[in-house]
């Protein structure tokens, strides 16, 4: 593997590279500063605005066979880079190296199927009396105002760019600034391959602070956010006050439901893997275990046992299966909920305490019997945490799934053909996955129902959601 080298962090506008003042970048790993990421001012902020509208001019009036080569170059890039580009986000992020390296070719295939999907925004003709004609054309929407969370930073932003830049519109990208080097990383990508200045910028800065001055601008006309519950609330209600369309993908507490017909120690152990991914850290995370009372105990013991065995360290080992936390944050959050849970009667059975005081570390921690009044049960924890309950049928089950005000991911595991009806048709979700814990692919459309948010990203529905229908009725004179 390369020496471990993290980029310059700077803000992107206009085609152009900008050093700012900013804050310090940890690594989760050990604490250290790995960089300062610049925050853009006011004026920055203007000269993203003003480049967007430039470059959605030049952007538009290019085919969209012209766009998808650009874009697919790109993706190239990032293919060719994505050594120094996996080093850098597990430095920042803590992931292990070969999640990252998953994470950035999970990146380029949605670059590539949008683009791909960009060359095919039909529109239709509506049949009507002889000599009037109805015509749909879908347009670029225009500005887009993109926001991007820290548990993927690669992937998220590569979403929010693809979808805009496909449809052919210009993008204001504001990334983490807890994990930047992705973003920066993803947009030199574009750089590179081509794309005219200010169709593509980035800018770092205080979320709450940018958000508040980009969304109300005239010249945008499009809001994407990615992250929490709360913050997704506020965003929204700002665009709504503005008339501003937005798609939100929010928080989750991901439900599994494991019925009596499957191998109990098979679906635990799959259900482990699943749950260590980036830690826990991911909106679609597998968390609310609901087991059949007549595998519960072979389920339990299984994954508890397997839980015990994950290896816990920094991301760069490739021995290791789970990295750290990526910030302090996350290891209060994870020792509240656990001494709430068990001080409440939930049974600790792996885990359960941080490990070291030099770095986020924190081991995946399983707790059985907890009470749905607990607050892991009612919060999404975003961490390595799973909970397991037993239910006595598929209808409690379900019912239990649903009791949230969530609904982004879902997941089963079952061998009958009944159960799966039953599952599709009554699970509240906007994922629902069987057997496996891929919630979404490039070609599949992403999001949430309920207080998870509205809007998609992915499949031929996200890339609608960057355009406007425009219906031009002619009357032949």
């Amino acid at each position: 593997m390369p020496m471990p080298t993290y980029p310059e962090l700077q803000l992107f506008i206009a085609g152009e590279w900008r050093r700012a003042d900013g804050q310090p970048v940890l690594n989760p790993a050990d604490e250290s500063v790995l960089a300062t990421v610049p925050h853009a001012t006011r004026a920055d902020l203007d000269a993203a605005l003003t480049a967007a509208q430039d470059g959605l001019r030049v952007w538009r009036q290019t085919s969209p066979a012209k766009r998808a080569d650009i874009i697919l170059k790109a993706a190239r890039l990032a293919r060719e880079r994505i050594e120094e580009m996996a080093i850098a986000m597990t430095l920042e992020q803590g992931k292990p190296i070969a999640q990252s390296r998953l994470e950035i070719l999970r990146g380029c295939d949605i670059i590539e199927w949008d683009a791909a999907e960009g060359r095919r925004v039909y529109g239709r003709v509506i049949p009507s009396e002889p000599g009037m004609r109805h015509t749909v054309l879908r347009q670029p929407i225009g500005v887009v105002a993109a926001f991007s969370p820290w548990n993927f930073p690669m992937s998220s932003p590569a979403r929010k760019v693809a979808g805009a830049l496909s449809a052919g519109c210009a993008i204001i990208l504001k990334a983490s600034e807890e994990t930047p080097a992705g973003a920066v990383q993803l947009v030199r990508a574009f750089q590179d391959a081509g794309v005219p200045p200010g169709v593509l910028n980035l800018v770092f800065g205080t979320p709450s602070e940018i958000s508040e001055y980009l969304i109300p601008q005239p010249a945008v006309r499009l809001v994407t956010f990615t992250g929490s519950i709360p913050v997704g609330k506020r965003l929204a209600a700002l665009a709504g006050q503005h008339m501003k369309p937005a798609i939100m993908e929010l928080g989750g507490h991901a439900p599994v439901i494991v019925c009596d017909d499957v191998d109990p120690a098979a679906s635990a152990a799959t259900s482990v893997i699943g749950k260590t991914r980036n830690a826990g850290q991911v909106c679609v995370s597998p968390t609310r275990f609901y087991v059949q009372e007549a595998i519960y105990e072979k389920f339990t013991d299984a994954f508890a046992a397997k839980a015990r065995e994950v290896k816990v360290g920094d991301g760069l080992d490739p021995a290791n299966q789970m990295g750290p936390l990526a910030n302090y944050r996350r290891i209060e959050t994870m020792e509240a909920m656990v001494a709430d849970a068990t001080a409440k009667g939930a049974r600790l059975l792996a885990g359960g305490s941080r490990i070291g005081n030099r770095g986020y570390f924190y081991p995946l921690t399983v707790l059985a019997d907890v009470p749905d009044d607990a607050r892991a049960m009612r919060e999404e924890p975003f961490g390595p945490l799973a909970l397991i309950n037993a239910v006595g049928s598929l209808d409690e089950a379900i019912e239990k799934a649903n009791a949230l005000p969530y609904g982004l991911a879902a997941y089963a595991f079952t061998r009958s053909a009944r159960n799966v009806d039953r599952l599709a048709e009554g699970i509240e979700a906007g994922n629902l996955s069987i057997n496996h814990f891929v919630a979404s692919i490039a070609e599949t459309p992403f999001g949430g129902v309920k207080e998870s948010g509205y809007g998609r990203e992915g499949g031929t529905e996200g890339l609608e959601c960057y355009t406007v229908a425009k219906n031009v009725s002619h009357l032949v004179m």
